[in-house]
């Protein structure tokens, strides 16, 4: 089910690189921030975390990994909760607190507050409005960045539901094969090879139930 375009990877990689050379913010392995996304599981192998990894060992993923009541990390970035983790990186970076709260702004920013995700339905709260659709696999496509490691985007496409709910889904989480997810970057809109190339915004879910402190402790604990 597995689907590469090689023009979608060539392209990825121009924009990636011209992103990289434009964008201030350096990324590092220190701080698992080796590609565009950036998770801070703890339990995934280094080397798939940093996005270095085989063919053989990429497996179609299925959306109960992603099940669960989800919420945007966005608003904890906005009203300072996150300053810690802000402060944190610039102590162990190359910028300034202010120039990564920025940077985080423009990843994490998103107007979908909540995703719920339940069997094949998944239901996208913006604003107390909710959009609900149903999503089957379409496969995944594998992410070559500029610096040479690599991502795999898991893909989910629409098959009924309102039709305002995006036609397509992708989750990167820095794994690559079955496990749960304990946060993840969501991607979704209606080109699938477009969303491909963003690089920039990958909005952030942590689980519902976890309150501002604890969200800052898991990330400040990687």
């Amino acid at each position: 089910m597995h689907r590469m375009s090689s023009n979608t990877i060539t392209a990825l990689a121009a924009t990636s690189m011209l992103i990289f050379a434009t964008q201030t913010m350096a990324h590092d392995t220190k701080s698992h921030e080796a590609s565009p996304e950036h998770a801070h599981t703890h339990d995934v192998d280094q080397d798939i975390y940093n996005g270095y990894f085989e063919d053989s060992q990429i497996k179609d993923r299925p959306l109960s990994d992603w099940a669960g009541a989800w919420q945007s990390v966005y608003p904890y970035l906005q009203d300072g909760t996150l300053d810690p983790v802000m402060q944190h990186k610039a102590e162990q970076g190359d910028k300034t607190a202010d120039a990564y709260r920025s940077y985080y702004d423009t990843g994490y920013k998103t107007d979908v507050d909540q995703i719920d995700i339940d069997g094949n339905t998944v239901r996208f709260v913006r604003d107390g409005k909710t959009l609900s659709a149903q999503y089957e696999s379409d496969g995944y496509e594998v992410l070559t960045y500029a610096k040479g490691n690599r991502g795999v985007r898991y893909i989910f496409e629409k098959a009924d539901g309102d039709a305002a709910a995006p036609t397509y889904i992708q989750f990167s989480d820095h794994r690559i094969s079955p496990a749960s997810a304990d946060h993840y970057h969501l991607y979704w809109g209606n080109d699938r090879a477009a969303l491909l190339t963003e690089v920039t915004n990958w909005p952030t879910y942590y689980p519902a139930s976890m309150d501002g402190d604890a969200i800052v402790h898991e990330m400040l604990a990687h």
